[in-house]
């Protein structure tokens, strides 16, 4: 079939053992071209089997799809009309503006998430982490919301839900019989927390709350911590107290964790001594060089660390766009970076971080490795980060699921391929 010069093609939808070669792409920005065979839904040695179907990557760069570690896809507002933000100080304020904006959408949960979810594939986003608020001003909407997005694109995207206690464990009555629901009923992979000292002023008795939830549920948890000094600390060792009694290594994550940038090298070298014995992950959305952790030293002690976009357009930000290249960008504005490996080291966060984060097989392009990547016009991978080049193709499982920016839908079968290689 004849095809247009660097307008690559979209594979019909593959089924067990079949097979499709991306011929003319170049992994990395690798000087020289080859194809990308995928057998399965997997990156595969050798050649191309017989029969397999054929996409043109127009000599584009193969880049492994980008992880989401952190989000909260039930308050976006995108995709409808622009919501005017109030002022507000503190968490208190800000989750007071969260349920009015709630009770003012139209659109559902699951519609609203599933916009924003669907977009975030078409950006090259493989799997995230969804935060989805829980509380009774919401019941468990939020999170059924998500799970319905996650359903409809259970093809292009690996979702894990955590139930968020946004307006806190204990001093919002009720929270913890929804959290423990939410585990109960199977609708959430994650109970969240929310900073046990500085917000909730309960350290124990929520810690004790979500600790017990998840044990009991054989849940994982995922604790939000803005506290700074040593606030923040003591709900780190907190922490790591209770994944050590329960036996919860590598199960438990913490997002944000202020408290450590800025911490002397002899201290975030003790306290990353702890969370990497423990193998507890942690999650940054580059917010500042002041927030943003010292990734480098905290890998230095085993610890996994992903980055996140966080909230997208809700009642906290205007800002947000669910795009993990964007963010890469981020990380690499907010740390400073010049020199390419240090740029690459961002895409690379974005990719590989998120991925260890959540328990998933890194996409590096090796042979047996998830077939899931993006084929993007560039140079080279610093100059991706840099110039954050619109995403021609999306694969997931060695199926195209976004084009040109778009994203495709769930895809049908076709009765003549695109293309024969043998």
């Amino acid at each position: 079939m004849p095809h247009v010069e660097g307008a690559p093609m979209q594979p019909s939808p593959s089924s067990p053992g079949a097979a499709v070669v991306f011929r003319d792409v170049r992994p990395f920005g690798a000087a020289r071209p080859t194809d990308l065979v995928v057998v399965d839904g997997r990156i595969a040695a050798g050649p191309a089997p017989r029969g397999a179907q054929v996409v043109d990557g127009g000599g584009r760069i193969a880049l492994p799809s980008l992880v989401d570690a952190h989000i909260h896809p039930d308050k976006t507002t995108w995709g409808g009309s622009w919501v005017s933000r109030k002022p507000a100080s503190g968490i208190a304020d800000y989750a007071a503006q969260d349920v009015e904006l709630f009770r003012a959408q139209r659109r559902p949960v699951a519609e609203r998430a599933y916009g924003l979810m669907s977009h975030a594939v078409a950006r090259g986003t493989r799997a995230m982490r969804a935060h989805a608020d829980v509380a009774p001003a919401y019941g468990l909407a939020g999170a059924e919301g998500i799970a319905e997005a996650r359903e409809r694109l259970d093809h292009a995207l690996d979702v894990q839900i955590v139930a968020f206690p946004q307006h806190g464990v204990v001093r919002a009555p009720g929270t913890a019989a929804l959290l423990e629901r939410a585990a109960r009923e199977g609708l959430v992979d994650m109970i969240g927390g929310i900073d046990p000292i500085g917000f909730d002023h309960a350290p124990d008795e929520q810690l004790d709350l979500v600790f017990d939830i998840a044990d009991r549920h054989g849940v994982d948890v995922d604790i939000h911590l803005h506290d700074r000094g040593e606030t923040g600390l003591r709900a780190v060792r907190g922490i790591v107290e209770r994944t050590r009694a329960l036996s919860l290594a590598g199960k438990v994550t913490v997002s944000h964790v202020f408290c450590l940038p800025g911490l002397s090298d002899r201290e975030l070298g003790s306290i990353a001594a702890d969370l990497g014995e423990q193998d507890i992950a942690l999650t940054t959305v580059a917010p500042s060089d002041s927030l943003v952790l010292p990734i480098a030293r905290l890998r230095e002690h085993g610890v996994r660390v992903g980055l996140g976009s966080d909230g997208v357009r809700d009642s906290w930000s205007p800002f947000g766009d669910a795009d993990m290249l964007h963010r890469a960008h981020v990380l690499g504005r907010v740390t400073d970076v010049r020199l390419d490996e240090e740029l690459a080291e961002c895409y690379r966060v974005a990719a590989h971080g998120g991925a260890d984060v959540m328990g998933l097989a890194r996409a590096d392009l090796e042979p047996g490795a998830p077939a899931d990547f993006v084929l993007v016009r560039g140079e080279c991978l610093p100059q991706v980060v840099v110039d954050m080049p619109r995403r021609d193709v999306v694969v997931h499982g060695g199926v195209v699921v976004a084009r040109d920016g778009e994203f495709l839908g769930r895809p049908r079968r076709r009765a003549v391929p695109t293309g024969t290689g043998g």
